[in-house]
């Protein structure tokens, strides 16, 4: 629940587990976070294990985000708050 409680890391689990691996800018884009938290958050939610950073040694390099194991794990439960969010508000 600490997780869970800080501003956006819902948002950031819930947009990778809905659309898989995204760039950081694809994460900003869908939930219309400002890059300094995003930056922030995506970090606490890497030392966290929840999501690992991709690097694609490029050129150009590219970096995006995909959820690890535990990550994964979050889908039940973002499931079953999104049907207890959907009966609270019609």
């Amino acid at each position: 629940m600490d997780i869970l409680a800080r501003p956006w890391n819902g948002l950031i689990i819930a947009a990778l587990h809905a659309h898989g691996e995204l760039r950081f800018s694809e994460i900003g884009g869908l939930i219309d976070i400002a890059d300094r938290m995003l930056s922030e958050r995506l970090k606490e939610l890497e030392t966290r294990g929840l999501l690992e950073r991709v690097v694609d040694g490029g050129p150009p390099v590219r970096v995006s985000y995909r959820l690890t194991e535990i990550g994964q794990g979050f889908g039940e439960a973002h499931k079953g708050l999104s049907k207890w969010g959907r009966e609270l508000v019609p």
